[in-house]
């Protein structure tokens, strides 16, 4: 086990969790955060030694300084916590729009804001973003999907910056097909996406976690937005 340590927010299931996975299986130390202290310790343990979990609310922003406390110095940070969200401009639910834009634009912000004395200033240390292909390709009901992963990219430009030489870079996926959200749809929805992806075969988990291994570890990037789509819009 390494002297270093990844802190994973939104690390306790689907693609955080396969993240904070490989991080311990690469050698490393992984925290992983979720909103229940006990739920996460128990993921924790399942990922096995070097993994611990801390538990806070990131729509909560207010709470995420007392929170992050426990954390000394780490070496990485990955923003993966997302909630899928159906909203659409004439349906417009408040409640669940403030608090989408709380979890990303101002829990992702305060979060690094918070763990700023605690990252290595390096070129080694990376923090990853999530955003995702909403921005640019929208569906309906992702109104507030699209607009928040649309501010990710503003994110993204002004940390890189001011950060530096700290990278900070975003992934931003799009359909992926063995997650548990694509792959219960109506038979027939998946093949319709595949139909238009080249090679058809969408992008996967596996996917998603490489290319977010690759973002915390490569010295040489900063200040990128990385598509993981098989090349969805090219057809």
């Amino acid at each position: 086990m390494s002297d270093r340590t990844i802190v994973v927010v939104g690390g306790t299931s689907g693609i955080g969790l396969e993240i904070a996975r490989t991080i311990v299986a690469g050698g490393d130390r992984v925290i992983i955060t979720g909103r229940d202290q006990a739920r996460t310790d128990g993921i924790a343990a399942e990922i096995g030694a070097g993994a611990s979990g801390l538990a806070f609310d990131i729509s909560e922003p207010d709470d995420i300084a007392e929170a992050l406390k426990p954390i000394g110095q780490v070496h990485g940070l990955v923003l993966a916590a997302i909630e899928r969200d159906q909203n659409n401009i004439r349906d417009y639910d408040l409640a669940k729009a403030k608090r989408l834009t709380l979890l990303k634009l101002v829990g992702y912000t305060e979060t690094i804001h918070t763990m700023l004395d605690r990252l290595e200033p390096s070129v080694d240390t990376g923090i990853v973003l999530f955003g995702g292909r909403a921005k640019d390709l929208p569906y309906p009901g992702s109104t507030t999907v699209s607009i928040i992963n649309g501010g990710v990219m503003g994110m993204v430009n002004t940390l890189a910056l001011e950060l530096a030489p700290i990278r900070v870079n975003a992934i931003h996926p799009g359909i992926i097909g063995d997650t548990p959200f694509w792959a219960g749809k109506p038979d027939g929805v998946l093949a319709g996406y595949e139909s238009r992806t080249p090679g058809g075969k969408l992008a996967t988990t596996k996917d998603v976690v490489d290319t977010t291994m690759f973002l915390l570890n490569s010295k040489g990037l900063s200040g990128q937005n990385l598509y993981v789509d098989r090349g969805w819009t090219l057809t």
